[in-house]
Parts: C-alpha cells; structure tokens; sequence
C-alpha cells in the first residue's frame, strides 16, 4: 500500500482540523491499551508476590502428621491420640520407592512457649527439630554461615539456625552471629547460620521466626524418644504424590493401630493440590486481563470507526473531486485507512508507555532492603504483540469508512456542493 507525501500530509491536516474529535477517539484506544498493559503487567507482579510466600518449597511434596482416630480399628475405639515414630521412616522408605526424601520433624511439646534470648534482647520464636534432609523440602536461603548437617545431628551439637526475623530482633546492630551464642529457655546453643527464607507454608510457624535444631537435640532436650511430629517427603521427579496418599495411610497407618481410611486420624497434605490450585487461579485471571483488555481495545477500535465515518462523511465533496481528476479507489482507500493507523498507533503508543512508567513506579515501590521484591514490568515481546494488535485493530476500524469512501461517485459530490 503505497502513500505519497501530499496523502501523508493531508492525513495531518485531516487530524488538525478535527482535534477534539481525535483526542476523544484516540483516548478510548489509550485507554484500552493502557488497562491491558497495566493489567498484563500488575498481574505478572501478584502472581511473583503470591509464589514468594510458597518461595523454596518443594512442588511435589507432602507433610504427614497424627490427629486423634475418628474411626475405630482392631478393638480401639475412635477419640485415641497416638504419635508417629523413627520406624515410620524406614517402612516409607522400603514399601515407597517413589519416594525421595522422607524427613522427621519434631515441635517443642504444647505446653511450652519457647523464647531465643541475647544478652538484654528477646524474640519469640518457633524451635523445631530437623535434619539436613529438611532442606530439600524447604530450601533455605542463608545469608550467613550454613545450614545443619549430618554431625550435628549424630553428635547432638548444640547448634541452630535462626529466621530473618529472630536475627533482626537479637542481632540489631547487625554483622554476622555465627559463633555468638543463645540461649533457648535454659539452654544455649551457638548460631551457625541466618536463614532469610520467606515460605509462608507455616510449619509449626513462619520461617522467618523459626529457630531449627538438630532433631537429635530437640529429642534430648524435651525427652521426646524416637516420637516424629511431622512427616515431610518428596517424591521423585515425574512422580504425582497425590497417587501415593493411599499407600502413604496404609503403610504408617495400621503399624499404629489405626484405620487407614481415617484420613483425619493421620493427615496427608498434599502441597501438590496448593501450587495447581495457585496455577489454575492465574490461568482464569489472565484470561480476564486479556478478555477485558481486548474488549477496551474494541470499544476504542469501534469509536475510531465511527469518527472516520464522520469524516468521510464531511469529507464526500473533496473525495468526489479527487475521484474526478484522476484518483484511484486503492489511493482512496490507503488514505483512509492510514490515517486510522496512524490515529489508533499513536493513541496506543502513548497508551503503551503510561502503562509501562505506571509500572515502574509500582516496581519502585516494591522494594524490601534494596532489592526487588517483584516484577510488575511487561516483556519486550508482549508490548510488540499489543502495538501489532493496535495496528490491526486501525486497520479493521478504516476498513468500512474506507469502504464507503471508495462508494462516492464524483457526480453525487457536486450535487452535495
């Protein structure tokens, strides 16, 4: 489609001449833009804040944990408390062989309320019990020092790894704590690393106030023998854990005299279902950004539309006239439909980089200690897709003004003049 300088320029003089009428129209097609933009992008920013609470957990995990029996099984009746124990783990480990980690995690017993003390500071905390396995399930993101291995837990170290927040509330003046000691209730034990993980998969209580302990230790300390409270497995990649919940019961589940099929006697909660159901909770909002931003674009492509109609419209005595002298209906035709291009593109242009400087100015805000926290920012592909649909949508607009632009007879515009 080929347009000489004078058609370009009579397309400016053409949207000079009718300004409120194009900045009327061009609104609605910024508009559009700039709400499936900003939608696009404040979207992508949520779902990056809503996987941060879920930030270093394993997807194909579970954690397998004891309740009071709601059925009874073998002559014990329904309402007996019971407690999963180290044998649990070898019986997983030999008759579920999809199984990848099983690790045992033990809680401080509910009657005591453990508090981390340094020097004059305090800081309520939530203790619990681990081995190194733990941090396949939940992976730490250690800022000083390291994590618990395998001899502080066979040599009942009295060492710990404290959360973001204990460390901020002991340590005000900051610097690294590894070395310094703490005292847990009556005991003290030596911090060998800080962990700023995030997870809000609360586990006996939020990781950023957690202090975590050889499991050996806990044991020794609460005289908890070989009792396991929370169970924590992965499977092995390609493996589905929800497929292995039933084999889960049936295996712990009758070793401790209680019914399988009691699913709240001993509960198996699958972080699976939690990270579809996140994913399929994007899926439809996406849908709507997209649905709702196309249908603004729509509405705006609809109104340049109709203001081009009223243009050729306007315009029938000047078009006859160019017909009569010579022009051609594909010379027509260029002219109409470019200056809707050229309106819807600079409307949607304008609409593309308001978005993106809103945007911006949320990222901006976004900020914990200096870094990001979350990407509200569209991609490079995404803002060429959205300038590529502002063009098509110009091009549909002068489509029917261009149509009946072509329909003027010369003979007809005189007789208007």
């Amino acid at each position: 489609m080929r347009i000489d300088l004078d058609s370009y320029r009579e397309i400016l003089d053409t949207l000079t001449r009718n300004k409120s009428r194009s900045f009327l129209t061009g609104f609605g097609v910024f508009w559009g833009v700039f709400m499936l933009i900003s939608l696009i992008g404040g979207g992508q920013g949520l779902k990056e804040l809503l996987q941060k609470n879920f930030e270093g957990f394993a997807t194909n995990s579970a954690m397998i944990w004891s309740q009071q029996t709601t059925k009874a099984y073998k002559g014990f009746r329904k309402g007996r408390w019971w407690q999963m124990d180290y044998k649990d783990i070898e019986r997983l480990h030999n008759r579920i062989p999809e199984l990848e980690v099983v690790a045992p995690v033990l809680f401080t017993p509910w009657n005591v309320t453990p508090t981390a003390h340094y020097g004059d500071r305090s800081s309520s905390i939530s203790m619990q019990g681990v081995t190194p396995d733990y941090a396949r399930i939940n992976e730490p993101k250690m800022y000083y020092g390291r994590y618990l291995n395998e001899m502080d837990v066979r040599q009942h170290r009295k060492v710990c790894v404290i959360g973001k927040k204990v460390y901020k509330e002991l340590f005000k003046n900051g610097g690294d704590p590894c070395g310094q000691s703490i005292r847990l209730d009556s005991t003290f034990v030596e911090v060998v690393g800080v962990d700023y993980a995030e997870s809000n998969i609360n586990i006996g209580g939020g990781a950023d106030e957690s202090v975590s302990l050889p499991l050996t230790l806990v044991q020794q300390l609460y005289n908890r023998g070989n009792e396991v409270d929370i169970l924590a497995v992965t499977g092995r990649p390609g493996v589905v854990m929800s497929k292995l919940t039933n084999r889960i019961r049936e295996t712990i589940a009758p070793a401790h005299m209680v019914d399988p099929t009691d699913e709240k006697g001993l509960t198996v909660f699958n972080t699976e279902v939690l990270f579809q159901l996140l994913d399929n909770l994007f899926k439809g909002v996406n849908f709507l950004i997209w649905l709702v931003g196309l249908g603004t674009l729509l509405a705006g492509a609809i109104g340049v539309s109709n203001i081009m109609m009223v243009t050729v419209r306007e315009r029938t005595t000047e078009i006859g006239i160019r017909r009569a002298i010579g022009a051609t209906p594909r010379m027509i035709l260029s002219q109409i439909i470019s200056e809707s291009i050229v309106l819807t593109l600079v409307a949607g242009m304008s609409g593309i980089l308001f978005a993106v400087l809103v945007l911006q100015m949320l990222e901006l805000g976004n900020t914990e200690d200096g870094i990001l926290t979350a990407h509200f920012q569209v991609d490079f592909w995404t803002a060429l897709l959205a300038a590529l649909l502002i063009s098509v949508m110009g091009v549909l607009a002068g489509l029917a003004p261009a149509a009946r632009a072509m329909s003027i007879k010369p003979v007809d515009a005189m007789r208007d003049e």
